[in-house]
């Protein structure tokens, strides 16, 4: 099989696509003929070595987010059969780059992944499970009572952008904060209130800071909010009594099955900004590292 593989650490061209040998799948494992699979800034990040770990060493895969067609299948796996549409995640703060998906076959473990919906484009769907589990996470952690009041940064974002529909289905009143010249898509997502970057943050008792912007958050959240970041910010003053917690996304089968459905029905968007061929995944790293993007750049095998 093709994939495309760090072969050292740094800029977009230690990214070379290489022949590997087609993986088997293993008890419990199926493979995956790849349709897409989402670029992610943890891509980056692996890329240049500036993880929680420390470095992978080269050669490695990167690729968390996938989805294609189930090729074959290992002993014990019962839910998915050869021919079915899967989207799915690959967990890679454990593989660590022994499997990725940028790459035309992955072998997944069946519980990474859940049924893909016919009427679903799997180029939409790669977008989907990392940024919306995350933000399926934080809301849990976030745990806020009816009728609360939450200030969501990067909305404009994927994590954002799922967060500021999940909290607003919810119940919640949700004030998103949206990129230059984006607050349209931002208000479509059905928030109560759209905040230009230009014009700061407003206080609210909860927020979610997904960029993560660090201070200005810590200054927003009321005192005795709560305050949960996609990474570590500084702490906030104890004497605020201000709870502060770090969300990390981890593998929940049941809800990103629920997520993908949602996508499919229509109850959550979206967006796709650019796609490239695995061929090019060096380009369009450097497309992601330009920035001023709408949308997730994906990868086609």
């Amino acid at each position: 099989m093709r994939a495309a593989v760090v072969t050292a650490l740094g800029g977009p061209e230690v990214l070379e696509i290489d022949e590997l040998p087609d993986p088997v799948p293993g008890p419990g494992q199926v493979l995956v003929r790849v349709r897409a699979v989402c670029v992610h800034p943890a891509d980056i990040a692996a890329r240049v070595g500036q993880i929680p770990g420390g470095p992978v060493q080269p050669p490695f895969l990167v690729g968390w987010d996938i989805a294609g067609e189930v090729v074959a299948a290992g002993d014990g796996v019962a839910d998915l059969a050869v021919g079915d549409l899967v989207a799915g995640m690959i967990p890679w703060y454990l593989t660590r780059g022994k499997v990725g998906g940028y790459a035309e076959l992955v072998a997944a473990d069946a519980e990474w992944l859940v049924p893909l919906p016919a009427d679903l484009d799997p180029v939409v769907a790669a977008t989907v499970p990392l940024n919306a589990l995350t933000a399926h996470r934080a809301l849990d952690i976030l745990a806020l009572p009816e009728a609360t009041t939450l200030l969501v940064t990067g909305a404009s974002g994927g994590v954002g952008g799922f967060m500021a529909q999940l909290a607003t289905q919810a119940g919640h009143t949700v004030l998103a904060s949206a990129t230059y010249d984006d607050e349209e898509w931002v208000r479509d997502l059905g928030v109560a209130t759209v905040l230009p970057r230009s014009a700061g943050l407003s206080p609210a008792p909860a927020v979610f800071d997904a960029v993560p912007m660090g201070e200005p958050a810590i200054a927003a959240v009321a005192d005795g909010g709560v305050l949960v970041s996609t990474r570590p910010i500084a702490p906030v003053d104890p004497a605020r009594g201000v709870r502060q917690e770090l969300t990390l996304v981890s593998l929940d089968q049941p809800a990103l099955r629920r997520l993908i459905d949602a996508v499919a029905q229509g109850r959550l968007r979206t967006r796709v900004a650019a796609t490239f061929p695995l061929a090019e995944a060096a380009e369009a790293h450097r497309r992601f590292e330009a920035g001023h993007l709408r949308g997730k750049i994906v990868l086609i095998p």
